[in-house]
């Protein structure tokens, strides 16, 4: 197993999804697992990995703005992106590990790590946990500084490229949703591709102890990593387009930002004396459970979102948009409410802090909808039967 990033400690999604991956599946194979880490600090959660990995090999990633990035993004094919993780001596390891013949399967999480990879006959599962041409295409579109905007355009354009090279070039494709795979299958028409949702830890969310959530003042949460733009884009957005509305029908709401690598913006959405932002917190359960909603206005990023199935574990009802909920078989009214303007999103948000008897329901057809589909086991045994069938080739 390939991943960006080391799969410990549990800061971003694609680290709670790799590291409870490799958990369930090393139940059942002998996993060889090669991250990238930014700093020599993470080599102390090396332990933390070895219980489940046969062998754990990291390597040293170049800091984004290293000047080997930048030229290669100006003066190669390759998007900066692809620059900030492509190594040589990550591709001589993998090529030196192979050749023990020992393999059956390689398995990459996201394409931007599969130029690491050597020419071999092993099967290669390449999983995307969200589109990325995509977001950074959105990220553009959003861009203040116009003189900049077409060379980064040219760098979207190289992703796209890069992207779609190796979902045709991997043996076999996984996508989080099932508008990820009608987009990826477009372009790769000779091979299916197979949906493997993220999940949830169900266990972790059963012991939560806290006390039961406050009626008087009520609390609406939005959580994520602010090193993920599609979560900058919205908080910003919620805090100042939806957030008036639910404050004026609401005045005794609060606005309450959790999350990581918070940004100068984002720290300072916490002037309002009704937004609290906290950059970080030690149980993630405490503020589910705290909050009377989840509102998750996400209008970028594909790929289904964690905040969202913790929420829904932690039964905490949820109000998000169609792209929130995307790669989640939840059903609108049921165990969901979706919207997608400023005053949609308000309306639904106050609804649920309005009305308990809603708010329950949504609340327990989310647990119920969890405990059938998204546990960790049930995504791993669905990523083991890919496993076996590769193999078998």
């Amino acid at each position: 197993m390939l991943t960006p990033y080391l799969p410990y400690p549990l800061h971003s999604g694609g680290q709670i999804r790799s590291y409870n991956l490799l958990k369930n599946l090393s139940q059942k194979h002998q996993i060889t697992l090669f991250s990238f880490i930014r700093s020599g600090e993470e080599r102390k959660h090396l332990s933390k990995l070895k219980k489940f990995c046969t062998k754990v090999e990291v390597f040293q990633r170049r800091p984004a703005w290293n000047p080997i990035n930048i030229l290669l993004a100006a003066f190669t094919p390759y998007p900066f992106l692809v620059a900030i993780y492509l190594s040589f001596s990550v591709r001589r390891a993998i090529a030196r590990e192979l050749s023990t013949g020992q393999y059956d399967l390689i398995h990459a999480e996201t394409f931007y790590v599969m130029p690491n990879l050597p020419a071999t006959l092993v099967p290669t599962l390449l999983v995307e946990q969200t589109i990325e041409y995509l977001v950074y295409q959105r990220f553009v579109e959003d861009f203040k500084l116009a003189l900049l905007k077409p060379f980064l355009y040219f760098d979207v354009y190289k992703i796209k490229l890069w992207e779609k090279f190796f979902w045709r070039r991997a043996t076999s494709l996984a996508a989080m949703s099932a508008g990820d795979k009608r987009m990826m299958q477009r372009s790769v028409k000779r091979q299916a591709v197979e949906v493997v949702a993220n999940g949830v830890d169900i266990n972790f969310f059963e012991k939560s102890k806290t006390s039961p959530r406050p009626q008087s003042s009520p609390v609406v949460l939005f959580v994520g990593n602010f090193k993920w733009l599609p979560n900058k884009d919205a908080a910003v957005f919620l805090s100042k387009k939806v957030w008036p509305f639910i404050s004026a029908r609401l005045p005794e709401a609060k606005l309450w930002i959790v999350g990581r690598n918070p940004t100068t913006e984002i720290i300072q959405l916490g002037q309002n004396p009704k937004i609290k932002v906290t950059g970080d917190i030690d149980d993630i359960r405490q503020a589910f459970n705290r909050a009377q909603v989840l509102l998750a206005p996400i209008r970028n990023g594909r790929g289904t979102k964690y905040k969202v199935l913790e929420a829904m574990a932690a039964k905490t009802p949820v109000v998000t948009t169609g792209l929130g909920i995307e790669g989640i078989d939840a059903v609108n009214g049921e165990s969901v409410l979706l919207a997608e303007s400023p005053k949609d999103l308000a309306d639904k948000a106050i609804a649920v802090l309005t009305n308990q008897v809603l708010a329950k329901k949504l609340a327990d057809n989310a647990k119920r909808l969890i405990i059938q589909k998204y546990s960790w086991s049930v995504i791993s045994k669905r990523l083991d039967r890919i496993y076996q069938t590769l193999g078998e080739n």
